[in-house]
């Protein structure tokens, strides 16, 4: 499927879709970067949502949140990247986004979080079968 024959140039150019996958990334990217400059605090949000051991959990948490992005940007095996961030979204959604256990006000919020990172995890998944797609006829 292309583009419309009347669709801008400028947004059919490579860098737009690069800035895409910038901006899916980032909130991994800035996670990654706070949790490894402050990795007391890492350990300590490990120790709060009960992710058992804190510190090597922490690490690893920092290892997927940064390479799995940087991979996606790269292009290097973005699939696998994508893949491993919309598995991290949904599993750290459930563990920390669990609207159905809260009441009052804060419910709402937990309740928008649930589902903007069950969207966030659809996008990783589409980034994924894209890339897949995409290998399957050699384009890549």
């Amino acid at each position: 499927m292309g583009f419309p024959h009347d669709f801008p140039a400028f947004l059919r150019a490579p860098w737009v879709r690069w800035c895409g996958l910038l901006l899916l990334c980032s909130a991994y990217l800035q996670g990654g970067i706070v949790k490894l400059t402050d990795f007391g605090g890492a350990v300590a949000e490990m120790q709060h949502f009960g992710v058992s051991p804190p510190a090597p959990m922490a690490a690893v948490v920092i290892g997927g949140e940064i390479g799995a992005s940087l991979m996606i940007l790269a292009g290097f095996y973005r699939w696998l990247g994508a893949g491993y961030l919309a598995v991290f979204t949904l599993m750290a959604t459930f563990m920390a986004n669990r609207f159905w256990e809260v009441t009052g006000p804060a419910r709402f919020m937990a309740e928008n979080g649930f589902f903007e990172h069950l969207g966030l995890t659809g996008a990783f998944v589409l980034v994924a079968w894209y890339d897949i797609q995409k290998g399957k006829d050699g384009t890549r």
